[in-house]
Formats: structure tokens, sequence, C-alpha cells
């Protein structure tokens, strides 16, 4: 009996997968897209503008085209895609690459010591979540880190303006907040809200000048502290964004207890994940943010809606529930 051997064709691709992100991560770094906000330009010119070298500017130049990130005419110009001019043109306020920049600058050489990491169950280098004084000292890596956290809580923060029921509360306050760009989507939708962000003290300039941006200070305020070493701010809604993935076991349910704890009675607390799905054979995109967090934590993994959902209970929640939010991140919601 002869057996039809299937295509190696999507091992090969998923191997290749690097080179196509690679290509974008750099085209982003070098200003690609920026520079060509202003318009077509041929290749020399282009090459010129964003100190590409002669020898590989065309074949990185038509990459990206077939990778259908830039547009070239028949004249030879090249030209962005509607996508890149929208979301790439580091002047326009809809721009992502500054996340593409820190993964560029921290992530896609750190998966390089994944098998070392699965060997030992240890982070490569130093421990990013204990590192973060350091980064926030320095302003250069503070701007792109926060920046790179508004881009992620953005599309999610639209979803849970919509998606939760507000108009039953008037505060709010968001656990590790970076900027605030969490607090100032429910605030735009809700105007009776008001509350803030809590986070490290290095960040009051950048959540400040975030919330100054979209005319919300009077409603909006940065509570500075640690997490570890002081306890969570009241209001009537707290939520942990991506926050406990970050953590050992024991953490994760700490910080839950210090939710409940400031919480008023009937309060709500929300942590959005990028869940794994429960039986743990579909969602590619938690399982493989888990391995980040073996990458770059000491104990942080990300975790099921019915891990968190059993956390919550023994810290005292009620009504708990798990809701899909956007397509790779999902709310677990649990009133005290």
């Amino acid at each position: 009996m002869k057996f039809d051997i299937a295509s190696p064709d999507r091992i090969l691709e998923i191997g290749h997968a690097f080179r196509a992100c690679k290509t974008l991560l750099s085209a982003t770094e070098l200003g690609v897209f920026t520079v060509l906000a202003e318009g077509p330009l041929d290749l020399g010119t282009l090459g010129q503008r964003t100190g590409i070298n002669a020898r590989g500017a065309r074949d990185f130049l038509d990459a990206l085209v077939a990778l259908g990130l830039l547009a070239r005419h028949e004249d030879g110009r090249y030209a962005n895609s509607a996508e890149t001019a929208l979301y790439l043109d580091r002047n326009k306020p809809t721009y992502v690459g500054s996340l593409l920049e820190r993964i560029n600058d921290w992530d896609y050489g750190l998966w390089g010591s994944l098998s070392a990491s699965l060997r030992t169950g240890k982070p490569h280098g130093t421990d990013a979540t204990s590192n973060y004084g350091p980064r926030y000292a320095d302003q250069a890596l503070r701007d792109q880190f926060v920046s790179g956290m508004t881009v992620r809580t953005r599309p999610v923060a639209t979803a849970l303006a919509t998606k939760f029921p507000w108009t039953d509360y008037n505060t709010l306050i968001d656990i590790g907040t970076a900027q605030g760009c969490l607090p100032v989507q429910i605030a735009q939708a809700h105007p009776h809200m008001s509350g803030g962000g809590f986070d490290l003290p290095p960040l009051i300039s950048a959540f400040e000048r975030y919330v100054q941006q979209h005319c919300l200070s009077k409603r909006l305020r940065f509570y500075p502290g640690d997490f570890f070493n002081d306890p969570l701010p009241t209001a009537e809604v707290l939520v942990f964004g991506r926050v406990l993935h970050n953590w050992d076991l024991a953490t994760k349910k700490m910080l839950l207890k210090k939710a409940y704890d400031a919480l008023p009675p009937a309060g709500a607390a929300i942590v959005y994940e990028r869940l794994i799905d429960d039986e743990r054979r579909a969602n590619a995109t938690g399982l493989l943010s888990s391995l980040q967090m073996l990458l770059s934590s000491s104990g942080g993994f990300d975790f099921t809606g019915a891990d968190c959902t059993e956390w919550m209970h023994e810290a005292g929640f009620r009504d708990i529930r798990v809701e899909e939010l956007t397509t790779e991140q999902s709310m677990i919601l649990g009133i005290k």
C-alpha cells in the first residue's frame, strides 16, 4: 500500500519565517516607511536617504514589495503600501513601529537563546521583569518601552470600552499603566469615568504627557508606587493588562489578593492577557507568549482562563467570567 507523503512546505515556511520578520524590523529601524511618507522615490535616492548600501538595496526593497509592504511603480519608484503609510510613518499618531523597534532591539535576539533556556529553565541574561528600574532610568529605553505598550494596549482598550458595563461604575485604576493608554481610551468613551494609572514613579512624566495630549488631565492622574511593596490604590474597577504573565504563581496570587483588598464591595477586577486555550491545543499565540516569559523572566508564564478563574476564586472574587476582547486577548472579570 502506498501512502502519500505530506509536503514539508508548511514546516519549511515556519523555519524561514524569521527572514521576513527581520526584513520588516530592519525596514522600520532604517526609517524606510517614514522617508517614503513624503512621496515615491527611486532606488538610488531611497537608498541614500535611509543609509542602505547599494549592494543590498535593490533586493531589500524588492523583498518589501514582494511581502506587500511597499509598492513599486512602473517608473521604478518605490512607495508605501496603504498599511505601511498608515502604521509605519513615525510622524503619524497611528505609528506602531515603536513596538517593532522594541522587538528588533530586544526580542529578536532573545529568541536565539530559546534552546538554552529550555535546557536550563532560566531566562537569557538578566531577568527583564526585575530590571524595570534601570530600563526606566534611561529615557530612550523608557520612551520606546511605553510607546510599545501603548501600541499593544490600544486595540484591547478599545474593545474593553464597549464590552464592560462602565455605566455601573465611576472610577478605575490601570495597574502597570505605562503611558496610560487604557484609562485614556475608557475615559474618552465614557465621560463620567475618572481615575488613572498606577506604575513606577519614573513613568509619571510619560503618563502626564499622554493624558494631557488627550485633554484628560482633570479626570485622570498618575498613582506612583511599587506593587510589591505598596498597597494598590482604591477604585471601583482595577485592571491588570498583561501584567500577571510577567510573574511566578505566588506573585500572581499576591497581586490578585491585593486587588481584592483594594476594591470596594461589588468592585470589579479585570485581567486581560493572551490567554492559552483551556485544552492547551489551539492558541499558539498564547503559548508562544509564555515562552517569551521563559526567555525574559525568572518565573513568569502565561495561563488559561480556567487557571486565572481558580486564582481569582481563591482571592475571594465571585461571578467570574471569561470573555474575548480581540482575536488575541481576552479578559477575566471578577466581582468582590
